[in-house]
Order: structure tokens, then sequence, then C-alpha cells
């Protein structure tokens, strides 16, 4: 029992204890005693505000989170939307702005004068040449044609990149030029305008320049309705930039295909390029001009200047070719006016078509001798003979019977000092004189009576003849019919004023006086035709006054068919030389070929 006393308290000594310290042995007369305080501390300990503190100061700052949060939140959905929106939609949106051709230009029959076509340029970079210069124009001159590898080898060291080679290739040569895999070789797309048609409707449809600008005729006249509608189109894309199939306009693979189409008949204009070009020729003259017109509404059915330019190298032609002289040159209409003055002492009612004029063959104004083109009277001869002759004196006598204020009145009622309207660039105003002047001079009314001392243009004269055609009315010549379909549909068109000048009667009246010049033997007359026309032959007024020696305009105005006028022809030569150069010889030919062409063309039925 003693021992195994002896062994517990071996077991608790510290000494026998493998792991551990050894505590320090507590004396035994020790006696260890709790104070009373202690022992409250310990069991109920005081609060400490600390705790209740942070847990403020914790929903503090979570509150004021959720404020700001909430503040956030307001300016983001609210007060920033739009323009955040917008940015969003910049961001996830790219703008295509498609390459848009200008319109097409179709003539009146449908057929294309004006269009866009796919070329490619050629450009080298003889520093990115991994082969030598010798070796890359050997190959390149085996493609290109009129290009030999000498040339190419000089245009080579012009700069070390961006050399433009040829322009306006075809696909096919693109084709081959990229199938030989140089470097530094590169071919580009591009678009120009391009005119199937070259000199044939230069005069009409004009021109644009590299900046795809119109320089002339209705290319510059109607450059906002040959621009089309440039639309931006917006499209989403990824992240990455690719766009989002389903974000595509339904018909961005659709265009504005309406073209403009014109009222020139391709047809007529060739007839009358070829029937004017063979009398410039023949006469060795300057120039010339063909005019026609449907005068029931100002269509001009054929518009022919010569010589002319080819539109699709309109920088190798001469400055003055490019513009239209019918619309932007003045001159003296001489005799093809006199069937005007007749209508217009017609309507004053000073003369019938009966009444009977006595032609001397001289009459003095003013001190100023007026004789016949003759030379020689024609005597006692009624209005139809006056204009067979082209009495000059006659018809100075015949507007004398007109006051001079009223005979100025008319004039200035024709509108010769106002343009006609035409839709073709560059028309310039014709010259009348005062009011002042016209009344005081005497001799002013006389060169009036015979279409001199006044100017207009060839265009405005077709219009005044026109007046004669379709029942008095002053119409406005044009040549844009307006925008059609693929299929031919006009879905616009012009609306073009027109002016009541001379009562129908006169008119008429007028018409069949001119038939009686033709069938007294023109060359213009065209059996079982009614054709009504008159020469002239009108000297050109020099720069300083006074009129060129051996200078003159030969011309031939024509109204068919007489029975019902519609058409009105004009043909003018001008400066023709030789002898026998006047408005019978010279221009009347050509009219008989353009009446003949839009007879045929237009189907008119002979009238007997």
């Amino acid at each position: 029992m003693a021992n195994s006393r002896f062994q517990q308290r071996s077991q608790r000594s510290p000494k026998y204890r493998q792991t551990g310290s050894p505590k320090k042995p507590v004396p035994k007369n020790r006696i260890t005693q709790r104070s009373p305080n202690t022992s409250r501390r310990r069991g109920k300990p005081k609060p400490s505000p600390l705790p209740k503190f942070r847990l403020l100061l914790v929903w503090a700052v979570l509150l004021g989170g959720m404020l700001g949060l909430a503040w956030k939140v307001y300016q983001l959905q609210i007060v920033d939307a739009a323009e955040l929106k917008e940015k969003a939609r910049l961001q996830q949106t790219v703008n295509i702005r498609p390459y848009i051709p200008r319109r097409s230009m179709i003539d009146s029959e449908g057929n294309i004068v004006a269009t866009d076509r796919l070329e490619y340029i050629l450009y080298v970079h003889p520093i990115q040449f991994k082969l030598t210069q010798e070796e890359v124009a050997a190959k390149l001159s085996s493609v290109l044609e009129n290009r030999t590898p000498q040339e190419l080898r000089e245009r080579f060291k012009q700069r070390k990149t961006g050399i433009p080679v040829a322009r306006r290739l075809s696909e096919g040569v693109a084709k081959q030029i990229q199938a030989l895999g140089l470097d530094g070789v590169e071919v580009n797309e591009t678009y120009r305008r391009f005119y199937p048609q070259e000199k044939m409707m230069a005069d009409v449809v004009g021109f644009v320049d590299h900046e795809r600008q119109g320089q002339a005729g209705v290319e510059l006249s109607q450059e906002k309705l040959l621009q089309r509608d440039l639309q931006s189109l917006y499209v989403q894309r990824t992240a990455l930039g690719a766009i989002l199939p389903n974000s595509l306009p339904e018909d961005l693979l659709k265009s504005n295909d309406w073209r403009v189409q014109l009222t020139v008949d391709m047809r007529l204009q060739r007839a009358a390029r070829a029937a004017l070009q063979q009398q410039i020729k023949k006469f060795n003259a300057k120039r010339g001009a063909v005019i026609v017109m449907d005068a029931t509404d100002g269509s001009i059915l054929s518009l022919v200047c010569e010589p002319t330019f080819d539109p699709n190298a309109f920088y190798e032609s001469r400055i003055e070719l490019l513009k239209n002289w019918t619309v932007s040159d003045l001159y003296e209409p001489g005799s093809t006016f006199k069937p005007i003055n007749v209508a217009l002492a017609l309507e004053a009612g000073v003369i019938q078509p009966n009444t009977v004029i006595y032609d001397s063959g001289l009459v003095t104004v003013d001190g100023w001798p007026i004789k016949n083109a003759t030379l020689r009277g024609n005597g006692s001869i009624n209005i139809a003979k006056i204009l067979q002759t082209s009495s000059n004196v006659a018809m100075v006598h015949m507007m004398r019977r007109l006051k001079k204020e009223d005979y100025y009145q008319r004039l200035q009622q024709l509108e010769i000092s106002q343009k006609t309207g035409i839709d073709l660039p560059g028309e310039v105003r014709g010259r009348l004189k005062s009011k002042e002047v016209f009344t005081e001079r005497s001799i002013e009314v006389a060169t009036a009576s015979f279409g001199q001392g006044f100017a207009l243009t060839p265009m405005k004269l077709v219009q005044l003849q026109g007046a004669l055609a379709n029942g008095g009315k002053l119409v406005t010549p044009h040549l844009v019919k307006g925008l059609v379909d693929v299929e031919g549909t006009l879905h616009w068109q012009p609306n073009h004023p027109s002016k009541q000048i001379i009562s129908p009667e006169v008119s008429q009246t007028v018409v069949e006086l001119m038939e009686t010049v033709v069938d007294e033997g023109s060359a213009a007359k065209t059996e079982k035709y009614r054709i009504g026309g008159k020469t002239g032959t009108a000297q050109k007024a020099g720069p300083r006054g006074g009129y060129l020696p051996n200078a003159k305009i030969t011309s031939f105005v024509a109204i068919l068919p007489v029975e019902s006028p519609k058409y009105v022809v004009l043909v003018l030569v001008d400066e023709p030389q030789g002898a026998n150069t006047y408005g019978s010889t010279v221009a009347a030919p050509v009219a008989k070929l353009v009446i003949d062409a839009l007879i045929s063309l237009k189907g008119i039925p002979p009238a007997r």
C-alpha cells in the first residue's frame, strides 16, 4: 500500500514526465487565496463601447455605399442615359458608306449615253521590287498594250513609290497583271464615267472631270438629279469588329435604279450629224449646228454642234469645243426672223395675208441705204411673195406701219432679252436695244424688220419659231424627259412653263405663208409633204461694231407638217467659204436630209 502511494506520486511528479517542462514545486506552506473582487469581475465583465461603435461604423459605410450606388444608377439610367446610349451605339455599330454611281443617262429610245464603268489603275512601287526593274518592266510590257519595257523603266525612275503606270485597264488585263504575282505592283479598282456614244451625244450630255463633277452639258446642269442619294448604313458589330448579318437592312443589295431619260433620239442625232459634217466639209465652214424641237412641249429631239469633242477624252479637245454654242453665242438671225415679224404685223392688224407692198429695191432710212440681197426690186408683191423673195425693202415698209413704241413692245413680248430656260449650262440672254434708242432712231426699226440690229441665240430662234408651229405658245426647250426605271416607267418629270404670245389663227397663217417659200423651189422640199420654211444669210457683227467682210451665217428654218404643225428644224452653217454660199445652197440641203430622217423615224403620214 505504501508502495502504491509512492508510485502514484512518482507518476504525477514532473521529474518522471516524458514530455513538457517541469513545473516549479509549490511550497506546501503557501496558501493561494482569490480576492472576492477578482472573482466578481471575472464572473460579470463590464460592457465596452467599442463593439457598438464598430457596428454603427459598418452600417454607416454600407448605407453610404448603397446611397452612392443608387445615385450612380440614377446618373447612368436617367441623367446620362441618352449620351451613354449614343456612345454604345457608336461602339457597337459601324458606318458603311457604299460607293453609289451617278445615274445613267439614256436617250428617248432607251440607248445608254452615259454610265459609270468599273475600271482598274496600275500602280508600281519600285522600292518594294524584289526583281530588278528590267525584269518587272519586261513582265508588265507583255501584258500592257503600247507600253515598251524602256518606257516602263523610265516611269519607274520618277519616284520610289506610288507611280501610276496605266489607267482604264479592263478586268481581263487587270487579272493578267495580278496573276504575275509581282511585288511592288498594285492594281486598284475605280469607277469612271463612260460615254459609249462618244462624240455623237457630246453636245447634249457633256462630261465630268476626274473628280466626277459635271463640267458641261446635262452632266453639269442636272448635277443634283444625276447624283443618287448617298445614305449611310449603320450595322451592328461584335467586339472584334465583325458585322452581325441580322443587322443589315433588307434592301441593302437594292439600289435606286432610276435613270435620267433624255428627249433626244439617237437615230435622228446620227442622221443630223452626218448631214452637217458633210456640208461643213464641202464648204470648208467654221462650224455648224442642227436643232430639232417638238414644238408641242419643247422637247429637243436632236441637238448637234460640229465640230465637237469626245467626252471620254475631253482633255484632248480645244476648250471652245466644250461649250454648246447654240445657247452660249449670240448672232443676228437675219431673214429667218422675217416670219416672226410678219406674225407681229398680222397680230397688230396692220397687214393681211393678201396685202400688197411695193418693193422698189432701195429705201433710205436716216441716211442709210437699204437694199435687197439681189440688188433689185420686186415691184408690187404680197406677203407670201415678200417671204419668197426675202425682200428687205418690203419688210421695212411693212414694219413701218406699226408705231415704234408698239413694235418695240411686241418685240419685248417675244422675250428676246430673256433666256429660254433650257436645261443646259451657259445660256446667255439676247440683246435688244433700249426703248429710247429704238424709238428715237428710225434705222433701228428698219434693220429689225429684216432680222438685224439685235441678237439672240439659235435656241431662242427655235423657241420663237416653235410659237408659230404650236398655235402661238412660247414653250420651254428642254432635253430632260424625266426619271424612268428599268422597265421604262416614268416616275418624275420636270414642269416647264409656257406663254401665249401669238394667236393660233395668226401662227397658222404664217406657217402656210412659209409653205409657199418651200414650194417655190427650196432645196428642203419633200414630195407629198407640206413643209414651211425660210432661208437666212445674215452678216456677222464685228467685235467693234459694224459687220465683218466676207463673214456670214447661212441658215434655214423649217416647220412641218403644215396641216398640223409640230416640229421645228433649224440648220446653221457659220462662215462657209465660196461664191455661192447662201441659206438656200448651204443650210437648206442639210435640213432636207434631217427632215427626211424625221419623217421616217416619227412615221409622219404624207399630206397628199
